[in-house]
């Protein structure tokens, strides 16, 4: 083969060869940019959101307490004897004067007898001391001044005793109202403490049975004393809603009213002692029944306020995110004030009708792209 024909066979497959070469690169770095073009564009981030509202914000203070009976007596007898009749069964409602127990009334009723017979005695002397007095009255100076003023006497004596006579009967007669054992006050009772048939005596503790007043009733909680001038403007104000909730604060059970500060504080808690009275019509409350309360001490008005779960906790201090009207997210930095019941009083930062986010924070940056729905009062943050 010539010379110059091999220069041209190498000259061509030297050409082929630079143009495959550089469709193999052209191919290749286009595979490559579409990723690239696609990884620039990050899907907007799915986020629930809120609107800051403006409005009244009533202030609580939260504590813990115990219910107890608007007044609890436990019923005893006054008087001795047996006991013939239990009335009531434990548990159930009473009325105040309804009959609970009765004590073998027969001594009693016996001593009544004694005592009206005793009295009509006396009056039969008395009515013959006076037809004698009137006899010696009448006699004038044939009877002496000494029989007609022992005379006088007799009768003075025997009207005496017929008032003496009337207080044995007033007396044996309450002691006969007293085996009918009856109830001081309208409530609930609780267990039977004595049983048909036994002795009981006036001057033992035992009772017959524990009487809880229900309507009304009264919830017995504490505060911190640094709270106390709080508390006392709020009563001066007025009688301040208290609010009676479960031990977990879930659901409310019944609002009353305070009606009573302490008169001295605990110095070894440093609490002070409260008292607040509920009509408890429902019975819902329970004496003895444990219960987290709240006191409404003060009502800020046309305060900003935002869900708990848009105030979030950074390095510089609380943050919270804002969508605005092209769905990206502006970062504020925010001061906040009381929170209760899943709300946030906003004192710098926020306005009220924006809209901040309340879950998915943590995949948000400033200037981040979401998607927002509305979130539900029971949604929660992350």
């Amino acid at each position: 083969m010539s010379r110059s024909r091999i220069v041209g066979w190498t000259s061509l497959v030297a050409v082929i060869a630079v143009m495959g070469g550089y469709a193999l690169w052209h191919h290749g770095t286009g595979k490559h940019n579409e990723p690239t073009r696609n990884a620039a564009q990050v899907p907007p981030v799915p986020v629930r959101i809120a609107t800051v509202r403006k409005g009244d914000f009533p202030i609580y203070l939260t504590g813990l307490g115990t219910v107890q009976g608007f007044n609890t007596v436990v019923v005893r007898t006054r008087v001795d004897g047996q006991i013939d009749r239990i009335a009531f069964k434990e548990g159930e409602l009473v009325e105040k004067n309804d009959l609970l127990a009765l004590v073998d009334p027969r001594p009693y009723r016996a001593a009544l007898d004694q005592a009206k017979a005793k009295k009509a005695q006396d009056e039969a002397n008395l009515a013959n001391a006076e037809l004698d007095l009137q006899r010696y009255t009448k006699l004038g100076e044939f009877a002496t001044r000494k029989q007609t003023d022992t005379q006088r006497s007799m009768v003075q004596q025997l009207n005496a005793q017929i008032a003496a006579d009337e207080a044995a009967i007033a007396n044996a007669q309450t002691q006969l109202d007293y085996t009918g054992i009856r109830a001081p006050i309208a409530g609930v009772t609780g267990f039977r403490l004595v049983d048909r048939g036994n002795i009981v005596n006036a001057s033992t503790q035992t009772g017959i049975v524990t009487i809880a007043q229900i309507e009304p009733i009264a919830v017995i909680f504490t505060a911190p004393e640094d709270q106390l001038p709080q508390i006392k403007d709020a009563i001066a104000a007025g009688s301040p809603k208290t609010v009676a909730y479960s031990p977990d604060g879930k659901r409310m059970l019944s609002e009353g009213t305070l009606t009573l500060i302490n008169n001295q504080v605990d110095t070894a808690s440093g609490t002070i002692r409260l008292k607040a009275v509920f009509e408890n019509k429902d019975h819902i409350l329970w004496p003895g029944q444990s219960v987290s309360t709240r006191l409404l001490v003060s009502t800020t008005k046309d305060a900003v306020v935002a869900p708990d779960d848009a105030v979030k906790h950074g390095t510089d201090g609380l943050y919270a995110y804002v969508v605005k009207e092209d769905n990206k997210a502006e970062f504020r930095k925010i001061k906040v004030g009381k929170s209760i019941d899943g709300e946030t009083i906003i004192k710098k930062g926020l306005a009220p009708g924006e809209r901040v986010i309340v879950a998915g924070q943590y995949r948000v940056q400033p200037g981040s792209v979401v998607t927002a729905t509305i979130a539900s009062s029971e949604s929660s943050g992350d």
